[in-house]
């Protein structure tokens, strides 16, 4: 296996701006995981460069390589190795993995005969909203309670993590926004590790972006999110109800698509 810094393209944000963001390759994630390990370990300052590779049994010249982007080759057990030393969860590992094996290939465009059986699936929740994603979060079915929901998903190309992280009105409706933009910006940085080089994921990162509180967000700590599976949402969707609504998202992944994602919106445990 090869260990690369994958992606360091440099991605305009705006006409006016004279700064660039760059997506995160493996190198800036372990120069971020190595700075967090050494405060978990109460040393007030990033565990040193020459403490991982001790503890890898490599030389520091060859881990600070690491972090400037060079190259190295892996076996699984250096590699497990690498990630309990730098103290990571498991969607962290995922991503260092993925960054390690070269990222999952891309599956092609959905055939309609594919996009046919999951629609009926979305339309089976009723009355709970269900949706259908792609690995860039542009929905390709939704069903009637998820329009009722968010009109918004009956638009051409409409997209999930766009509309979190960018809609105007997004900022009013999803209860505690800065931590949910956070959440789906650490999706983003996972799906880039998944896809390396995907056009449709980089330009979703490109777009958003743009957004100047969106920007300052991403350069904050590295964070990577698998999936929000389980996770809790605080709503206000006045068209619905003069009340917040609490909801769980429950996602899954097709068999046959594992670049999609089924999402159902139900309520919480024991409600």
């Amino acid at each position: 296996m090869v260990l690369r810094e994958a992606l360091s393209i440099p991605i305009p944000l705006d006409h006016e701006a004279s700064t660039t963001a760059e997506l995160p390759g493996l190198a800036s994630l372990l120069r971020d995981w190595r700075g967090r390990a050494g405060l978990r370990m109460g040393l007030a300052k990033p565990l040193p460069q020459m403490v991982v590779a001790t503890r890898l049994g490599m030389s520091e010249r060859w881990y600070r390589d690491l972090e400037r982007g060079g190259t190295a080759r892996f076996d699984p057990r250096l590699l497990a190795l690498l990630a309990d030393v730098l103290l990571l969860d498991a969607d962290e590992r995922a991503t260092l993995y993925l960054y390690a094996m070269g990222g999952t290939p891309a599956a092609g465009p959905a055939r309609p005969e594919d996009l046919t059986a999951l629609q009926e699936l979305v339309d089976r929740q009723m009355p709970r909203p269900a949706f259908i994603a792609d690995r860039a979060w542009t929905l390709v079915g939704h069903n009637r309670a998820a329009a009722e929901w968010f009109p918004w998903m009956s638009r051409p190309g409409a997209n999930f993590a766009r509309w979190v992280l960018t809609a105007p009105e997004a900022r009013e409706q999803v209860a505690d926004w800065t931590w949910q933009a956070r959440m789906t910006l650490a999706m983003i940085r996972f799906a880039l590790a998944r896809y390396p080089g995907d056009e449709s994921v980089v330009a979703l990162l490109t777009d958003v972006l743009r957004d100047p509180l969106c920007r300052r967000l991403w350069a904050g700590r590295a964070c990577v999110v698998a999936n929000r599976d389980g996770d809790r949402f605080g709503l206000r969707l006045p068209h619905l109800s003069p009340e917040p609504i609490e909801t769980v998202a429950q996602v899954l992944t097709p068999g046959g698509r594992p670049d999609l994602s089924f999402v159902v919106l139900g309520p919480p445990p024991g409600v």
